[in-house]
Formats: C-alpha cells, sequence, structure tokens
C-alpha cells in the first residue's frame, strides 16, 4: 500500500530495535479477551465518482433546519471569503510559530487578531486568543485571584450564562475558589445584593455578562467603581458580535473582557471548534494567560512580530507560569480577523441590527398569539429573549411541533421559558413560519 511510510525493512530494524521479533509481540501486555480477532467491516474499495455518489448519498439524509436556537451560540452567515483564505495551505497546517524567522505570515495574522479584538472591547491589550468562551472566563478568574493575591472569594451573577457559569465553578472547585453567585430579580443581577455581598469583603473578582443569558442589556454603572473600592476586578462576558453595538466592557470600567467569538461567523458546527477571547488593562498584561505577538523591528529596521512576555506556559517550569495553556485557536484567530475586516463597523452595525429587527417581528407577532410572550416585558434586549410559554402549553410542545415544521425553536429555560435568538440568517419568510407554527398550538 503506497500510502503506508514504513517499508518492511523499516519494521524489521524498528522490532529489532525494540528486542521483539513481531508486531504482534508489541501487544503481548494486552489480553487475549480484550483483543478484537474477526475481520474489520469495511466496504470495498471505491472509485472517486463512487465515493462521491455514496456521501452525497449520505448527506440527504441530514435534514436542515432553521435555527432559532442561541444561549451563548449563533447562527450568523459566514462571508465565502473566509474559507477560501482559511483553506490555504500555509494557514491550514500553521502551527506553533516558535520560530519567528519562518512564521512571520501566522505572527502577523495574530497581532492583527489582538488589535482588532482590543477595538471591539475598548480594552487595550488581546491575547492570541482561548479555546472557547468558557474556559476565556474561567481564566479571567484565575487572572483576578492571582491578581487579588490572598483573595480566593469571587462573585458571579446568576445571569450569565449557566453552561458558562458551570466551567468556572469546576475551574473554582480545584483552585480552592469560593464562587458565589449574586441572585437576580425580573431578569437582572439584583444591585442591592452585589453591593452586600461586596461589603462583606473578601472579594477578588466580580463576573457579569451583556447581553445577559436572557439577551437583556443590563447596566452596570458604577459596578467597576463598587469593585474598585473594594480593591476587586469586575470581569465582563459579552459575545463578541454584540460589542460592535453596545457599550463595550472598556465603556463600562471593566478590568476584563472576556467570551466567545464564535458569533464573529463562525458555523455551529455541531459544537465546535469556537475561539474565546480574553482582553483586559495594560496593567494586567503580565497576568494574561495564553500568547502575546508583539510587533518590533529587525536589525535593518523592519517590522517584524515575535511572541513576547513569555514566562507564561511551557517556557519556563508550570509551577512559575502564569498559564500552562500552550496553543491558541489559531485558525479561528485568523477567521475572527478576515471576518472583521471584511465586515468593518458598518457591516457589523448591520448584522445586529437585523437580528433586532427580525427578533422584533418575531415577539409582537408572537404576543399577538397568546401562546408566548416575553417573560421580562420592559428591559431592552438584543437578538435573543425569554419568553413564556402560555396557555397550558408547554415549551417541549413548542419543540416538538417547530421541529416538525423544520424549525429548531430555541433553548428551554425552567418549566415554562423559551429562549428564542434572531440573526441575520433567519428571512421574515422564517419569521412569519415560526409564528404561524406556535399560532396553530392554539387552535
Amino acid at each position: 500500500m503506497n500510502y503506508l511510510p514504513h517499508t518492511r525493512q523499516d519494521i524489521s530494524l524498528m522490532l529489532e530495535r525494540c528486542g521483539v521479533t513481531s508486531l504482534d509481540d508489541l501487544y503481548a501486555d494486552v489480553d487475549d479477551s480484550l483483543r478484537f480477532n474477526g475481520d474489520y467491516d469495511l466496504p470495498e474499495a471505491m472509485c472517486e465518482a463512487e465515493i462521491r455518489r455514496f456521501f452525497s448519498g449520505l448527506s440527504a439524509k441530514n435534514r436542515t433546519m432553521t435555527c432559532f436556537a442561541g444561549a451563548g451560540f449563533y447562527d450568523h452567515y459566514t462571508p465565502a471569503a473566509i474559507n477560501a483564505i482559511l483553506g490555504r495551505s500555509e494557514f491550514l497546517t500553521a502551527y506553533t510559530p516558535y520560530q519567528p524567522e519562518i512564521s512571520q505570515g501566522t505572527l502577523q495574522y495574530i497581532f492583527e487578531y489582538q488589535t482588532l479584538m482590543a477595538r471591539l472591547t475598548g480594552m487595550e491589550v488581546s491575547n492570541a486568543s482561548m479555546y472557547d468562551g468558557a474556559t476565556a472566563t474561567a481564566e479571567a478568574m484565575l487572572m483576578a485571584v492571582n491578581h487579588a493575591r490572598r483573595k480566593r472569594r469571587v462573585l458571579i451573577a446568576s445571569t450569565v450564562n449557566p453552561a458558562v457559569a458551570a466551567v468556572v465553578g469546576t475551574y473554582a472547585r480545584w483552585q480552592n475558589i469560593a464562587l458565589e453567585v449574586i441572585p437576580e430579580h425580573n431578569g437582572v443581577v439584583n444591585r442591592q445584593e452585589f453591593e452586600s455581598m461586596m461589603e462583606a469583603g473578601d472579594v477578588a473578582g466580580v463576573i457579569v455578562q451583556t447581553p445577559n443569558y436572557y439577551g437583556i442589556l443590563e447596566d452596570f454603572e458604577g459596578w467597576a467603581d463598587t469593585c474598585h473600592r473594594h480593591k476587586a476586578l469586575l470581569i465582563m462576558n459579552a459575545p463578541a458580535s454584540a460589542l460592535a453595538v453596545i457599550r463595550t466592557p472598556g465603556e463600562w470600567g471593566a478590568d476584563i473582557a472576556c467570551g466567545d467569538a464564535q458569533s464573529l461567523g463562525m458555523p455551529l458546527n455541531f459544537g465546535g471548534p469556537y475561539l474565546g477571547y480574553i482582553c483586559t488593562g495594560k496593567a494586567l498584561i503580565r497576568k494574561l494567560p495564553g500568547r502575546i505577538v508583539g510587533a518590533t523591528t529587525d536589525e535593518n529596521g523592519k517590522r517584524v512580530f515575535v511572541l513576547t512576555l513569555q514566562a507564561r506556559e511551557q517556557h519556563i517550569r508550570r509551577e512559575k507560569a502564569t498559564s500552562n495553556i500552550c496553543s491558541n485557536q489559531g485558525l479561528m484567530a485568523l477567521h475572527t480577523a478576515v471576518y472583521l475586516s471584511l465586515m468593518g463597523p458598518e457591516g457589523l452595525q448591520r448584522v445586529n441590527a437585523l437580528g433586532a429587527d427580525g427578533l422584533r417581528r418575531l415577539s409582537d407577532g408572537l404576543a399577538e398569539s397568546g401562546v408566548m410572550t416575553p417573560m421580562y416585558p420592559g428591559h431592552a434586549v438584543l437578538n435573543e429573549a425569554l419568553f413564556k410559554v402560555n396557555n397550558g402549553i408547554t415549551p417541549q410542545q413548542i419543540l416538538d411541533t417547530c421541529k416538525d415544521a423544520g424549525i429548531l425553536a430555541g433553548v428551554p429555560v425552567g418549566d415554562d421559558g423559551l429562549l428564542v435568538a434572531v440573526t441575520e440568517n433567519q428571512s421574515i419568510e422564517d419569521i412569519d413560519r415560526y409564528i404561524s407554527t406556535v399560532k396553530s398550538l392554539k387552535q
């Protein structure tokens, strides 16, 4: 088989070096009861045309649904230019840019990514990306604790996405951090409870989210001042796309901005790969996890890019490192940089405007039916909202009926809530079909 790289001579030399006579000897420690001794259920070889027909038939079994589900991950459009650029071999196969002499392209696009994310969040610096928004938020918590040194108490708003909160809780448990939840009232975190919990002292950081889990734009005026008065850091989680049209973490006075960049045109892909971002001020740059790319000049005065401030991972002793995250989501960082460059401020604003208009149309139509009404009326929302299911109908009935109509209707919350998201990918016809499907349950 010409695609197997080892010749019989290679294998013979390897076995001789290992001191065995056959490949089976390498598995001598595996009990016979655990070995598979049958024939592999593999199809016969096919030509290219047959393979194409096979996979086309397999693909035809999939059912394309219109997605109104969100809860942190959103069905946005991916411009064709992005995949064309990402698919280039020099990008697709690039890994760790340890040697700047041969990694200038990779280092430059990471540097551009950092610049774009810092501008989007209103912060001064960005790292070279994280695995996803949940782990980025957990790392932000560790930054706050490391900065505070002796304080091991962190507050997290109950309106933070439960999936993010769960990951943060796992990190906190094994780092001996006391994670306490700030209760909510009417869909927003309770300001009085927050102030009271801060007065109790020993708080290293506070984690909030905007828009929150219910899509509500909360008012965090003065939160940073309260945190700083108690020598704590304010950490703000946000879906990246929304930051183009709402008040940024930097404008709120937050110390760390973090979250998922999936909303910047990344396909849902059954759960990944996505990208977590984390940005902060210059005062905390040495506490940042992951990689940071900097710009400098070479001996000829030419602008070049390098990994900088590297005392954060495998370069030094593990116990002394700021972070032990050894690889960034390089390909997805490039995706983000290309998307932001293509869209620009006007494109991002247009994407959010289309989502907001669509959600308004959906909300008005559902309210008219009486089957689904806003759970928290009176609050400003962006592209996502929690609806209360009425008239003795359950969220599961909504989900099942809409599924039959080719619609993913949302994410159930509690006993009678359904979280629904609208992006530029859902047309007016899709929205009207959702409304008419829900109305049919009333009859």
